[in-house]
């Protein structure tokens, strides 16, 4: 059975709340991304900001927290793909962050999942 630890990404960009909308603007477009998972200090997934939480935010001053979607969704290394699946539908998200002992320790994207089911056809 495939699960979210046989398809996710290890390296995962993040940021923290206390970060700027302004930068996490040129992080996700430096790396190509539309959304991160937002951590605090012990690495714990507090919530997701996706470039839909940034459209029509203008101000300076605004952080993270500020737009961040919270709580975030996160999964298990075990959750199966399956699930993964009618999550990423059911919720009406992109990514998920992927969690062991409320740590960050990847991320699975609809892209992923896709790549994962055409791999078993």
């Amino acid at each position: 059975m495939v699960s979210a630890r046989d398809i996710m990404s290890r390296k995962v960009v993040s940021t923290r709340p206390s970060c700027k909308v302004a930068e996490v603007t040129r992080v996700l477009y430096f790396h190509g991304i539309s959304g991160l998972p937002v951590i605090d200090d012990s690495h714990c997934v507090i919530g997701m900001v996706t470039e839909a939480d940034i459209l029509g935010r203008t101000t300076e001053q605004e952080t993270v927290e500020d737009i961040m979607t919270a709580p975030a969704f996160t999964i298990s290394e075990e959750t199966p793909l399956e699930q993964i699946a009618i999550l990423l539908t059911d919720k009406k998200v992109k990514r998920l962050p992927v969690v062991k002992d409320d740590k960050l320790v990847g991320i699975v994207s609809r892209a992923d999942v896709v790549r994962a089911l055409a791999g078993r056809r």
